[in-house]
């Protein structure tokens, strides 16, 4: 079972606490959207929040690379822990001493996304070293089901509690989530220094970053995330309001699906190990899951548009595992911590691209272009991954 894995203790306790602080990523992204709603910008600022959330991911995506390969892991994902509980704890620090300024959500939520990579790197770079190499998969698919529960479980305790406590004391137990974090850190018994960098260590990166099956993966997974981007961030909202009755519970139906989706890939992918080669399995899914981009033609029927979301999310996560998986067997420990700055900013930097181009789409009314769109765009890249490796 994919659980056994849980008994190393280091990657156990690197684990927990990163789903704690997962869960608090969730609940201060609503808390802050939360306040900054109901200040004075109103919706208006919501998309300048939205600006500083993701903006500098990119920024701070290829900076921590090469902090991740000189320093003790556990010090930076501490550090960096440490640094964002501080930013936060200051909207309920402020609140207590008189009134929280209008422009500190807004630089939280900035120095949120600078550091956001961190961990997207920091933990995938040390999971090599705390779990054996056949428990790989194992591994990765409870960090990728670590990502779907704590969003869905950080956005519901965080819509719960803000009605219960208020979105600044929500903030205080974010807070909270980031320092479980930092502590289990530290207690991570195995050391995660930096491995011994040959002289041509840089070299050496450019090269790994032109082998065929990182650019492959890579490639193909910047398409998906085009596609998916387009669908979580305008296909979706739109299909509720305009499209399918229901609203917004078919919207919470839509996005519910993906995640169960999602679960239900993590599970598979940390049980079942493929009969064919790693890269071969990896394009087949990626096949499978674009198929489920083709639902929205069934257009109204919610209940099958239900089934291509939660198609996506499974086939989706299924080969996000496996490539993952891939990508520690190919990359040498020294280069780990940059080599998934670099490939984690790049894939997560597309899915806004997909929302831009499907927008004009979908404005015009044009749904049957579009789903072909998105389907293409998620399908035709995994053919990489199938031909011959070399």
């Amino acid at each position: 079972m994919t659980l056994t894995v849980l008994v190393a203790r280091d990657f156990r306790r690197l684990w927990i606490g990163s789903s704690i602080s997962l869960i608090g990523d969730g609940m201060t992204l609503v808390a802050l959207s939360w306040l900054v709603l109901n200040g004075p910008g109103g919706v208006g600022a919501l998309s300048l929040l939205a600006a500083c959330y993701t903006a500098p991911v990119l920024a701070g995506g290829l900076a921590v690379g090469p902090l991740l390969d000189r320093f003790d892991k556990r010090h930076v994902l501490a550090a960096d822990s440490l640094i964002r509980g501080v930013a936060v704890a200051t909207v309920p620090l402020t609140a207590v001493l008189g009134g929280v300024p209008g422009w500190l959500p807004f630089v939280v939520a900035a120095l949120h996304g600078l550091l956001k990579m961190v961990p997207m790197a920091g933990v995938p770079a040390a999971i090599p070293d705390l779990v054996e190499p056949d428990a790989l998969d194992k591994a990765n698919a409870l960090e990728s089901l670590a990502y779907a529960v704590s969003g869905i479980v950080g956005y519901a305790l965080a819509g719960t509690l803000i009605e219960a406590i208020g979105a600044v004391n929500v903030l205080a137990l974010d807070a909270a989530s980031y320092l479980c974090f930092a502590v289990a850190a530290l207690l991570v018994r195995t050391p995660l220094r930096p491995h011994a960098t040959p002289e041509t260590g840089r070299s050496r990166l450019g090269h790994l970053l032109r082998d065929r099956a990182l650019v492959r993966t890579t490639l193909a997974f910047m398409a998906f995330n085009i596609a998916e981007g387009a669908l979580v961030l305008v296909a979706g909202p739109w299909l509720a309001k305009d499209q399918v009755p229901g609203g917004p519970a078919t919207l919470a139906l839509l996005l519910s699906a993906l995640s169960v989706g999602e679960l239900v890939g993590g599970f598979l992918a940390g049980l079942w190990k493929p009969g064919v080669s790693r890269m071969r399995a990896i394009g087949l899914a990626q096949l499978v899951a674009a198929a489920g981009f083709l639902a929205l033609l069934a257009v109204p029927q919610r209940w099958v548009l239900a089934a291509g979301f939660l198609l996506i999310g499974a086939a989706g996560v299924v080969m996000t595992i496996w490539a993952q998986s891939l990508r520690m067997e190919l990359i040498p420990p020294a280069l780990r911590g940059r080599a998934f700055s670099v490939l984690r900013t790049l894939m997560q930097a597309t899915p806004p691209v997909g929302a831009a181009a499907v927008a004009p789409l979908l404005a015009g009314g044009n749904l049957t272009l579009t789903a072909v769109l998105m389907a293409a765009l998620a399908g035709m890249p995994a053919l990489l991954l199938l031909l011959p490796r070399g």
